[in-house]
């Protein structure tokens, strides 16, 4: 009896997971450059032992390199199905000089893997949302450095500015105190401007 499944779109449903040990299992997804998102869940033949959840895994396939696993959440009795995007995932060579040697491989791999490892509740690890309020911060602050950054290489002093009359002129002093205002209320209250 199969206890996980996965669904990538397009393709049947997945229950042939390869058991490592006692708490890991892996399952291969083959043709993983065209997917975007898949589903991972508990058939419904087998719960999770009382106090425990899968703590659910990818990765990329890398022809040079073993696989590089990157948490995705996980899932458990009472959240028995959880959807994944992987297309913003981190490809191995982009992640920097960074392996691990998770669900006992250290072969090179061309296909994407799902590894689920079965933990207590209290080793499961959460993935921070990609809208939750800390990646909105640092989304406003990089675009509004990134901001100050283009209107400070248009910055010229009034004395080697040419008249214009068809111009309109902001002093840079009031787009310096816009940011930092701006800066302060995001950093107060992340969701302000909804």
């Amino acid at each position: 009896m199969a206890m996980f499944g996965v669904i990538v779109s397009g393709r049947l449903v997945q229950t042939e997971f390869q058991q490592i040990n006692e708490k890991q299992c892996v399952t291969t997804i083959t043709d993983a450059d065209n997917i975007n998102h898949i589903v991972v869940f508990l058939t419904g033949s087998i719960p999770f032992p009382e106090g425990t959840a899968g703590q659910v895994f990818f990765s990329w396939p890398d022809p040079n390199a073993p696989p590089n696993w990157q948490l995705l959440g996980y899932i458990s009795n009472n959240k028995p199905s959880a959807i994944y995007k992987i297309s913003n995932l981190k490809r191995l060579h982009e992640m920097g000089d960074y392996s691990n040697m998770m669900f006992g491989q250290s072969h090179i791999v061309h296909n994407a893997q799902i590894g689920i490892s079965i933990e207590p509740f209290g080793n499961i690890q959460e993935v921070p949302s990609p809208d939750g309020p800390d990646v909105q911060v640092n989304f406003a602050q990089k675009m509004l450095k990134s901001f100050m950054d283009y209107v400070l290489s248009y910055s010229i002093t009034q004395a080697n500015m040419i008249p214009d009359p068809t111009a309109t002129y902001v002093p840079l002093s009031t787009v310096q105190n816009w940011y930092t205002n701006f800066e302060r209320r995001l950093a107060q209250h992340p969701n302000f401007w909804k």
